[in-house]
Parts: structure tokens; C-alpha cells; sequence
């Protein structure tokens, strides 16, 4: 009877599971599977609570592990990415030739032939100049490689940023005044309208003074400036040495540069009077000289004294007769009262004695020559006779002009004939 009923008995069991009891069974399987997901979520959060100690440990060891490799793995990474753009920037650096042939036969009027790929800036009243670092140059500083001083094109230039400067580059601190010029710096002329730039952009920037001078002639490297022009830049910034770049052809690269390209070009004329006043006081002060000027005004019977010097000057240009052209200007000088002559040989004269004689000077007569250039040491309203030489002024071209426009830059009255 028992072996019978097992059926049945059975059979009941399983009629039992109606809809209601099915839907707990099923509940409680769901919340075992959450409870066991939290379970194996609270053993690898860094949040959860750890029943014992040894696990608290092991979680501790196993974490730390996890986090400082994968920190040390993005460093690392890092690291790597930085050291590979370093790279590529310092071989992406491009050095262009010093003097662009491009630009040879319009060097003088519309382009510069000297880094050409680069447009100057400009400012009021202010000669055009580029500057480095700037926002104009993203940035970047001035490079140069190459010393060659007899093929501009043999010298090049770039640009870089100061994280990628190019291999083995010298990197030169402070202010370098770079100046490339068409003319030379041994003509004092040439040479002072070469400068007078410089001068000016450190008048506009609180008297900024350079830590060395870096100057071409058509890109060809120079190391020195004239005697006259040497002087005269000491007495306005200090004793400033040429670079020669004599650790060898680069590449060199500047903590802040100052380019000019284009001589006096687009400075006005009223920051050229403030230039040339400047550099008289700076040269009277150098040369130790009163600034007050001449000593005697008047002479014994009161008559206003004026002070004429004659500037004579041998090799080409000079007089055939001299001696005739002083017994004119003796004999003129006579019949002005209050007239003293003096009658110089600038090629005998110190650059302090050309401050001297220049500075006593009202009126100065000489033949067309780089020596009328020290009228820049006489006072505003001195006069300025000039005289060509003969069949010269035929060929002067432009040439001519030049102690016309320094003698109105530098606020003086100009003669010629």
C-alpha cells in the first residue's frame, strides 16, 4: 500500500509549485545572485569594508600595486611622448640662408635679402626691427650658424622654441643688438646710421643696454666696428664686445635679440633729433668734456664770438691746394668780426679730440666726407658748409644728400656747394 501511494504522493508535491510560490523561488534565486555580486564587487572596490585584517592587507598590497604600476606606466608613457616631440621639433628646425639672391638687385628698395622670410615690425616714429622672442615669432629665439665672412649665403638662420632648441646649439643670455647693414662700420657715416637704430629702440625701451653686438655686411659675418664708431657706441652703452662666434660656426641661439635690417629706414625725424642728442651728451661725458659747451662767448671789445673750423682731410677728395683753400677761409674769417678760425686734419684727431674741436665748432666747412659726420657733436643750430669735389657731384647720385639730411636730423643748418 505505502509502495503504491509514493506516486501519488508525489504527483501532489509537484501540483503544489502554483503561480504564487514560483515567483518567490525565483525572488530568492535574484537575490542570492546580487548577494553574490556584491560579495565579489565589495572584494575588489577600493570603498569596501574588510571583515579581517589579513584581507584588509592583501587588498591593501594588491591595490597599491595595481595603481603605482599603472601611474608608473602613464609616467613613463608620458615621458616618452615628450622626449619624442622634444625630438622631432629640435630635427624640425630649419636654417634658411643668411642672404636671399632672391632679393639682390632690390635689396635697397623693397625687400631685405637678409632673412628674408621674416616681415619686419613697425612703430610710430620708430625704425623697423624684429624682435625675439615675441608674439610675432610664436615664441621662438633666434638661431644662427656659420662665421663665414666673404659669402653671406654660406651663413644661415632659424628659428626655435626654447624646449627644442637645435643639438649642440649655444645658447647666449641676455640682450644681443644683431645688425646687418648694406654699407660697413668703418665709414663713420655708414656706420652711425647702422647704430642709430639701436639707439633709439633703447631709448623707446628704458635705455635696455646689449650684452654684445653680433654685426653682417650682406650677411657676411663682421667682428669689429670703425675706431670712430667703436667709441662712439661705448660712450652710449659701455664697453660692449663684438661676437665673433669663435667657438666655432654654431649653431648659436639668443635669449632676446634685436634685428636691424634696414639702417635708419622709417625712424622718424623726431626720435633721430632724440638719438643724436643723446649721443652728443654721451660723448662729451665720455670724452670728459663740459657740457656746457664753449668757454668764451665774447671777445675783448664784446662781440659774439664765432668759432669756424675748417676740416681738411688727405687722399681722395682732398684739396690739390691746400694751402690756398685755408688763405680763402683766413681772409672770409677776417673780415667778420668776432671770426676764429681753426683748421684741423681729421685723420690727426683722437675721437675725444673731434669731440673737442667739434664741440667749439659754430660752423664747420669741409669737403663731401665721412669726417663731416662729427657734426653730430656740435650744438643744434651750428652751420654746415660742404663742397664736392670736382666732377664729383655728377656721379654723387643719393650720395650727395647724406650731411644734408644729417645736418636736418640732427637740427643744424646745411650749406653746400
Amino acid at each position: 500500500m505505502e509502495i503504491q501511494s509514493s506516486p501519488k504522493g508525489f504527483t501532489k508535491l509537484k501540483s503544489s509549485c502554483h503561480p504564487t510560490k514560483l515567483f518567490v523561488c525565483i525572488s530568492l534565486l535574484f537575490i542570492t545572485i546580487v548577494l553574490f555580486h556584491l560579495q565579489v564587487y565589495s572584494f575588489y572596490s577600493p570603498y569596501s569594508y574588510s571583515p579581517t585584517s589579513a584581507s584588509r592587507n592583501f587588498l591593501r598590497k594588491w591595490r597599491g600595486i595595481n595603481i603605482v604600476d599603472v601611474a608608473s606606466d602613464d609616467r613613463d608613457h608620458s615621458k616618452n611622448t615628450d622626449a619624442n616631440l622634444t625630438s622631432k621639433l629640435r630635427d624640425s628646425v630649419t636654417f634658411l640662408p643668411l642672404e636671399d639672391l632672391r632679393f639682390a638687385e632690390t635689396a635697397m628698395v623693397e625687400h631685405t635679402w637678409f632673412m628674408s622670410s621674416l616681415n619686419d615690425t613697425y612703430g610710430e616714429n620708430e625704425a623697423e626691427h624684429l624682435y625675439f622672442p615675441s608674439e610675432t615669432s610664436k615664441g621662438r629665439h633666434l638661431c644662427m650658424k656659420g662665421s663665414n665672412r666673404a659669402d653671406g649665403t654660406k651663413n644661415s638662420y632659424a628659428l626655435a622654441w626654447p624646449e627644442s632648441l637645435p643639438d649642440s646649439a649655444t645658447l647666449l643670455k641676455g640682450l644681443t643688438f644683431v645688425s646687418d647693414t648694406y654699407y660697413d662700420y668703418g665709414n663713420l657715416w655708414h656706420g652711425l646710421t647702422a647704430m642709430a637704430p639701436f639707439v633709439g629702440w633703447s631709448i623707446k625701451n628704458g635705455w635696455l643696454r646689449p650684452n654684445r653686438w653680433v654685426l653682417f655686411h650682406w650677411g657676411e659675418l663682421r667682428d669689429k666696428k670703425g675706431s670712430w664708431l667703436q667709441h662712439l657706441m661705448q660712450a652710449g652703452f659701455g664697453k660692449v664686445e663684438v661676437e665673433n662666434f669663435e667657438r666655432g660656426d654654431g649653431p648659436y641661439c639668443f635669449e632676446k635679440a634685436v634685428v636691424m635690417r634696414h639702417n635708419e629706414g622709417r625712424m622718424g625725424k623726431a626720435r633721430k633729433l632724440q638719438v643724436f642728442d643723446l649721443l652728443r651728451c654721451k660723448a662729451r661725458s665720455f670724452c670728459g668734456i663740459n657740457p656746457a659747451g664753449k668757454a668764451q662767448e665774447v671777445n675783448e671789445r664784446g662781440q659774439p664770438i664765432i668759432r669756424l673750423a675748417l676740416l681738411m682731410r688727405k687722399g681722395s677728395r682732398s684739396c690739390k691746394n691746400a694751402t690756398a683753400v685755408i688763405d680763402i677761409f683766413a681772409k672770409e674769417c677776417a673780415r667778420v668780426e668776432g671770426c676764429v678760425l681753426k683748421v684741423v686734419q681729421s685723420e690727426d684727431l683722437s675721437f675725444c679730440d673731434q669731440v673737442r674741436v667739434m664741440n667749439e665748432t659754430d660752423i664747420v666747412a669741409s669737403p663731401h666726407e665721412a669726417q663731416l659726420t662729427n657734426m653730430l657733436f656740435m650744438g643744434r643750430n651750428s652751420s654746415v658748409m660742404e663742397f664736392f669735389p670736382k666732377g664729383w657731384l655728377e656721379l654723387a647720385g643719393v650720395g650727395q644728400y647724406a650731411h644734408h639730411w644729417m645736418a636736418d636730423q640732427s637740427g643744424m643748418r646745411h650749406q653746400g656747394a
